[in-house]
């Protein structure tokens, strides 16, 4: 039965500060591969937003009945989604948009820029578009709404959509979002450089200490052999030579006749 081994607080820091180069040179390089990546490659896209009211107008005789239109018009916001982002409606706007700049490239790329979404028990709804121009944007949710708006009264036999606001050119864009993609690169920089510090310390069977040879392995030590470093035997060397030639030159008694 093997034994279970348990790592401590003060192991835990110990190996952190044994590979802190080696952490701080991978969150470095990852985070300036994220920074590479926003800045340089990814285009920057904008937003634009198109709103609109699902309201039913009734006559005089059927104002009790309000509360109910109210509801069974917010239900069908839902059934408006779907037919928002159909090809019925987006061959139209594929048409019109097409030789725009930032144009997505196609009905299907057309269709995921496009986003609908609503307020719970509200009767208003927004036509979100992206584009990587910012006037091809809002030109994509206005087209979108107004064809909508159109279609829905053939396909539904109903009147009872209108547009609340168009929408603006925005030039801001909404992605890539820079602060964040940083963020993030600091972050998962910082993780895999501490998981390959401990990989690497749990891979690594190098004999680091006694400690290792008597306590997990239950060997004898019968000592230990100091390492020296090649410069500082090279140190040594130099001055024992320097030191045995100046002593053999002043005990030298030839060269000392020779000189009176």
């Amino acid at each position: 039965m093997g034994s279970e081994q348990t790592i401590s607080m003060v192991q835990i820091l110990a190996i952190l500060r044994k590979h802190l180069k080696m952490i701080l040179g991978t969150t470095l390089v990852v985070t300036f591969a994220v920074a590479f990546v926003t800045f340089f490659v990814m285009s920057p896209k904008y937003s634009a937003t198109t709103e609109l009211l699902v309201n039913r107008k009734l006559s005089s005789e059927m104002q009790g009945a309000q509360l109910q239109q109210t509801q069974a018009d917010v239900q069908m916001i839902n059934t408006y989604k779907d037919i928002i982002t159909s090809p019925t409606v987006l061959k139209d706007v594929n048409k019109e948009v097409s030789n725009y700049p930032g144009y997505p490239g196609s009905i299907g790329a057309l269709k995921d820029s496009i986003s609908v979404s609503s307020q719970q028990n509200s009767q208003v709804f927004s036509v979100t578009a992206k584009a990587k121009d910012a006037n091809t944007a809002a030109e994509i949710a206005n087209l979108t709404a107004k064809v909508f708006k159109k279609k829905v009264v053939k396909i539904m036999s109903i009147n009872n959509v209108s547009i609340v606001s168009e929408a603006a050119v925005n030039k801001n864009p909404v992605s890539p979002r820079k602060t964040l993609n940083l963020l993030a690169g600091i972050i998962v920089g910082l993780l895999l450089g501490i998981g390959i510090a401990f990989i690497r310390e749990i891979t690594d069977r190098t004999v680091s200490s006694t400690d290792f040879l008597t306590n997990e392995l239950g060997l004898t030590s019968l000592g230990i052999v100091s390492e020296i470093d090649q410069s500082e035997v090279k140190k040594r060397i130099y001055q024992k030579k320097r030191l045995h030639g100046t002593s053999g030159a002043g005990l030298n008694p030839q060269v000392s006749q020779r000189r009176v």
